[in-house]
């Protein structure tokens, strides 16, 4: 069993992460960085809810959080693949 205080200190951690990924997202400064970053934001977002995985016990929420990464990664494949055919840029 885990004790309580890691499980604590991860959301903290991941919290902290997505605060500063939601920054990043907001100021750019090209649109390539908001893409990297609103990866980086779905990614942590599959990162909770598998904590909340380990700390619930409930073993569905990994399915959750495997759904969610490749969700993201076929997204991030989409935006990189508009930006190759010259999407708007601002860099």
């Amino acid at each position: 069993m885990i004790n309580p205080w890691v499980i604590d200190a991860a959301y903290l951690m991941l919290t902290a992460a997505l605060i500063l990924a939601f920054v990043r997202l907001a100021k750019g400064p090209s649109l390539p960085d908001r893409v990297v970053a609103l990866e980086l934001v779905a990614s942590i977002v599959a990162g909770m809810v598998g904590t909340h995985a380990i700390d619930t016990g409930v073993a569905a929420f990994l399915d959750i959080a495997i759904v969610l990464a490749l969700m993201a990664f076929l997204a991030a494949i989409g935006f990189a693949r508009f930006l190759e055919r010259g999407g708007p840029r601002d860099d």
